[in-house]
């Protein structure tokens, strides 16, 4: 190694002067003539190495060395002497005099550019660093053609497009991608960077989409950099480095001006006429849109002369239905609710017939105050506990809404009902929901990751009216094109605070920005959560709040609640074997587990001895946790282990007792299991198994079995008590809630911290 250093090392670092380049890149980055290279003078007495191919030679450092290339002879001259080199085909010169790098380089081919492109790098570089050469060729340090070297030109644009400076590539890039694609996000529009479109100081920023949103996202382009260059970051202190040989040029429009004289500074940038201009492209956007009606509401007349007290009273024996709005919220109608069906669905005979087929008697709290809320066309906030029908309370109205619309459904250029679910069970149990009523010929289709990509666009490219999609799956379809979300004017989120707690929210904020402002929403929640509470103000208009209830968490009050305390795992798997082997012929259990080693090796090991169960959890293929749903809701398998994937919107009926092996990470999640039964005012069991380690839930614990006038242990108002002695210790010495380590006595040294379990198995 060091005798190749001693060798070539004066060759790789002797400053090139490139001086024989093509009259128009002399012309356009310098001002003074191209300095020709003196004749190459042959080496004398060289040295003989026989090489890789052929024969090599070189003179001594002293002399200028001769090389022989693999094709064709070369010859470089010495350190300090002109050189020459002959290319892999035809002869090319190189003359650096004296070494100079400032003195100007030149790099010629005798015989013309060759047809793969120069020797030339990116940008100008000095091929002898490896910086330049061929694409196709070996280069001095092999690292691969430059940007003027390629055998392909850059692609020109189609659309709209500006010039930059090289220098601001990485700037509008960012690390990793995410500036651009921020500006993406703004725009709507899909921005490429084309390096060295212009030059090797230059590069070319195409814009794709539609030509509103290429507009836009010019503009924002535009603002970045000149904002960058506002508050242009610290200049760089590691040695060696030198500022950017390029001075950043003024713009005038498309062009980035490399001579001549200055253009004008660019004009101050003004938010307040950025988003005037905004709003103005999208007022123009969303007016080519076709009319939207919404309210189909014909009140019934008992309904609407109902006196207020019977409406309260009314209400009151509804689970306690409470209506409100935002403050400042205009146009708002309280409506009264419904009591039967006839009174909400009279005009629609056909939404009847349905009802009275699939065996409906009455309607759910929610489902009283919620159908009059959607037909009359509000936005509505429905907070109800699971099981408590909130599926049907958006669907019937969503199918009149479809119904209904003025334009032909062939001519809409899209769905116009969009479900966003939270997990793809729910997904597919609300298509089920939808394909048992047979409507108007109203179609739907369910995307969602993990399914058969193929099979969903080719259902969506056949025409639908509902789409019901997880956030992700239908961020694919519309990026692809195969999805025109703008067509959409009844909006579902479904199980919202779940979504968001799932990182869901950036996908949501997405879609949102492509669906017309003034459709219909819906929000389901089984909690209201600060960030439900942010969506819903930017996102939805004048919506009225319907909570069944209260927004305190508690369980189902059809629900009797257990809680067994165990010494330590073995215990736990003891009281399990007492339900599973004892259970009756009419039983439906549901286990849930922490983590997915847990649930899928006690599936095995119950499995082995005789229990017919099946499981879910989040590294089972979609087919195979699609196929244990079925079985849990046909009757075939009457047992399954389940991790939280499984706890919320997901109908399994007559679901008789429920058993948390472990404690949830979080007491939502508590509520949402126990909500697997007691549903459809049927009566339910939910027992709890729980061990030292979760003492930190003890308090919470209590809360939610007082609501429901549940028994409390002893033993868990003492844990509760030591627990939350034990945090005033630790915060009086100044060490907070240390509960991952050492708060439990037990051998696992603390208890879980509330985020992904990493002892094995992971979260779902």
């Amino acid at each position: 190694m060091s005798k190749m250093w001693a060798l070539f090392g004066p060759i790789f670092y002797q400053p090139a002067d490139f001086s024989t380049m093509d009259d128009d890149w002399d012309a356009e980055v310098s001002n003074g003539p191209v300095q020709q290279a003196p004749q190459y003078q042959p080496p004398a007495g060289p040295q003989v190495w026989v090489g890789r191919g052929r024969g090599q030679a070189w003179a001594p450092k002293e002399a200028a060395p001769a090389w022989g290339a693999q094709n064709s002879g070369q010859s470089w001259g010495g350190q300090n002497s002109n050189q020459s080199w002959g290319a892999q085909n035809s002869g090319q010169s190189w003359g650096a005099p004296n070494g100079a790098q400032d003195s100007g380089q030149s790099w010629g081919a005798p015989n013309g550019a060759q047809e793969a492109g120069g020797w030339r790098g990116r940008g100008g570089g000095r091929g002898g660093r490896g910086g330049g050469g061929r694409s196709d060729a070996p280069n001095w340090r092999g690292g691969g053609g430059g940007g003027d070297g390629g055998g392909r030109p850059p692609p020109q644009p189609t659309g709209l497009h500006m010039m930059v400076n090289s220098s601001d590539v990485s700037r509008i890039i960012g690390r990793a991608g995410s500036n651009i694609r921020e500006l993406e996000n703004n725009s709507g529009a899909k921005i490429r960077v084309v390096r060295d479109a212009g030059g090797p100081h230059e590069a070319r920023v195409d814009f794709s989409g539609d030509p509103e949103c290429q507009e836009r996202a010019k503009l924002l382009v535009e603002q970045f950099l000149i904002d960058f260059d506002a508050n242009p970051r610290p200049a760089s202190r590691r040695p060696g480095r030198s500022p950017s040989p390029v001075p950043r040029k003024p713009y005038s429009g498309d062009t980035l001006l490399l001579g001549g004289p200055a253009a004008p500074p660019a004009p101050t940038f003004s938010l307040k006429l950025a988003l005037e201009m905004q709003a103005e492209g999208d007022k123009e956007r969303w007016s080519k849109l076709p009319p939207l009606l919404k309210d189909f509401y014909e009140e019934d007349p008992t309904v609407a002369t109902m006196p207020e007290d019977q409406v309260a009273q009314l209400r009151a024996e509804m689970n306690d239905v409470h209506v409100s709005c935002d403050e400042g919220a205009k146009n708002v109608r309280f409506l009264n609710p419904v009591s039967t069906f006839d009174q909400a669905f009279a005009p629609y005979p056909e939404i009847l017939d349905e009802l009275k087929r699939v065996g409906f008697e009455k309607p759910t709290p929610i489902q009283s105050q919620g159908w009059p809320v959607l037909l009359s066309g509000q936005d509505l906030i429905g907070i109800a506990q699971t099981g408590s029908g909130k599926t049907l309370a958006f669907l019937l109205p969503a199918l009149i809404h479809t119904d209904r619309q003025p334009v032909p459904r062939e001519d809409r250029g899209g769905p116009n009902v969009l479900v966003l679910a939270p997990t793809r069970e729910l997904a597919l149990q609300t298509e089920r929901e939808v394909q048992r009523y047979n409507y108007k010929g109203i179609r739907s289709v369910c995307v969602y990751g993990g399914g058969d990509r193929r099979q969903q666009v080719k259902a969506v490219c056949k025409g639908v009216e509902i789409i019901i999609a997880t956030p992700g799956r239908l961020n694919d379809l519309v990026q692809a094109g195969f999805i025109d979300v703008s067509s959409v004017t009844y909006l579902v989120l479904d199980e919202a605070d779940r979504m968001l707690d799932m990182g869901f929210e950036p996908e949501i904020r997405k879609v949102l920005l492509d669906i017309r402002p003034d459709r219909q929403t819906v929000m389901t929640s089984a909690t209201w959560p600060i960030d439900v509470r942010r969506i819903a103000d930017k996102y939805m208009s004048s919506p009225i709040h319907v909570v069944v209830g209260t927004l305190d968490l508690r369980a189902c009050r059809t629900v009797e609640q257990v809680v067994l305390f165990c010494r330590d795992e073995e215990e736990k798997k003891e009281r399990l074997d007492e339900y599973l082997y004892n259970m009756g012929p009419e039983e439906k259990i549901i286990v849930f587990f922490g983590r997915k080693a847990k649930a899928s090796q006690l599936s095995i090991d119950y499995g082995v001895n005789g229990i017919d169960l099946q499981s879910i959890h989040g590294d089972r293929p979609q087919e195979e946790r699609e196929i244990a749903i079925e079985d849990m809701q046909t009757g075939s398998c009457r047992v399954l282990f389940a991790t939280d994937v499984a706890s919320r919107g997901i109908d399994i009926p007559d679901v008789t007792l429920i058993i948390n092996f472990d404690f949830p990470r979080e007491i939502e999640d508590y509520v949402h299991r126990v909500g697997r039964t007691g549903r459809a005012g049927k009566s339910g069991r939910a027992v709890t198994l729980m061990v030292r380690e979760d003492w930190r839930h003890a308090a919470e614990l209590i809360d939610i079995l007082q609501k429901n006038q549940a028994e409390v242990p002893e033993w868990l108002q003492g844990m509760a008590d030591r627990f939350g002695r034990m945090k005033e210790r630790r915060e009086a010495e100044g060490g907070g809630d240390r509960r991952g380590r050492g708060g439990f006595g037990g051998r696992s040294g603390g208890g879980r911290s509330g985020g992904r379990d990493r002892r094995g198995g992971g979260m779902f």
